[in-house]
């Protein structure tokens, strides 16, 4: 199918843009917003990569694509950068975090139950190593009651990975979230109808922390960390066959898929009301995490005098 690249914010672009040509699809244009990079990178960036087309606006790209990919890390954006696409019937491949706001994901539901192809969300929900392990007879491994995810860097835009890591390991249907407290990093309770629990561990950390988990089951127990060099072809060889049409079961449904997002906004309704359990069914807390607010310091990072 033929590719366009909305957002070069990030690393991602420039990674998934070989997979994705290896997986027999074609990188046809590019359009930045320019909310992270100055002047001229998208026409650099579309050089280095042997990229045709620079689109004067995402509008534009609409007519000339099969897909999107929706890169930017403001992603507050991400519902009307996709709306043009998802009006004109193509598909959308959003990056993480998807939305930081519980009305951004009730969008993409009621688009998917409309018969849009979104899909998209944290690598970790699809990383090699949780499939290999799932793949393994129920009676050899066991039905996983307990797990613990892990990594650090930030609540949201990194912490999103731990939740999508967890959710993969135990399943959609997660019920409450609770926020345990502090001890460096923030430590989160999820909560499943079935008594099943998962842990989180996220947030600022004095060095790196790989995306770990820890899981216990009837059988015993297994542990694990993410091999970070395959974490892109994993999210894309799961995701575009569903958004080219090579099949049309979705590798998550939208209900399941946006559960992290939804386990994050409960966490942070949760330490924003002293530690309450939050019903993902009842979330109050529509003010979300601000994509714009993270933008800004990612710049500010990236380009410490501009």
């Amino acid at each position: 199918m033929r590719i366009g690249v909305v957002d070069l914010d990030t690393s991602h672009p420039q990674n998934w843009i070989p997979i994705e040509r290896e997986l027999g699809h074609e990188v046809i244009g590019v359009w930045d917003s320019g909310a992270i990079h100055p002047a001229g990178y998208a026409e650099k960036f579309a050089a280095d990569h042997r990229i045709p087309r620079v689109f004067a606006s995402y509008e534009d790209m609409v007519p000339e694509v099969d897909c999107a990919i929706i890169h930017g890390c403001d992603w507050d954006t991400h519902i009307a950068k996709a709306r043009p696409f998802i009006e004109a019937g193509k598909a959308i491949l959003l990056d993480k975090p998807m939305t930081g706001k519980s009305s951004d994901l009730e969008q993409l539901v009621a688009w998917e139950k409309e018969g849009a192809r979104i899909s998209g969300g944290s690598s970790l929900r699809f990383c090699f190593e949780t499939q290999d392990w799932l793949s393994k007879p129920v009676e050899e491994r066991g039905r996983p009651h307990t797990a613990l995810c892990g990594c650090a860097v930030d609540e949201f835009n990194y912490g999103i990975h731990a939740y999508s890591m967890l959710i993969g390991i135990m399943g959609g249907g997660a019920q409450s979230v609770r926020h345990l407290g502090r001890c460096g990093q923030r430590r989160i309770q999820v909560n499943w109808p079935d008594g099943r629990m998962g842990f989180l561990v996220i947030g600022a950390a004095a060095g790196w922390i790989p995306f770990y988990a820890s899981v216990a089951t009837d059988k015993g127990a297994v542990q694990y960390q993410a091999d970070a060099e395959q974490l892109y072809r994993a999210l894309l060889e799961a995701t575009l066959p569903y958004l080219s049409g090579q099949t049309d079961s979705p590798p998550v449904p939208m209900s399941d898929l946006i559960l992290p997002e939804l386990c994050a906004l409960a966490a942070r309704q949760s330490w924003m009301n002293d530690n309450a359990e939050v019903s993902l069914e009842n979330l109050e807390d529509r003010s979300g995490y601000d994509g714009r607010a993270f933008a800004e310091g990612y710049r500010k990072a990236r380009y410490p005098s501009g």
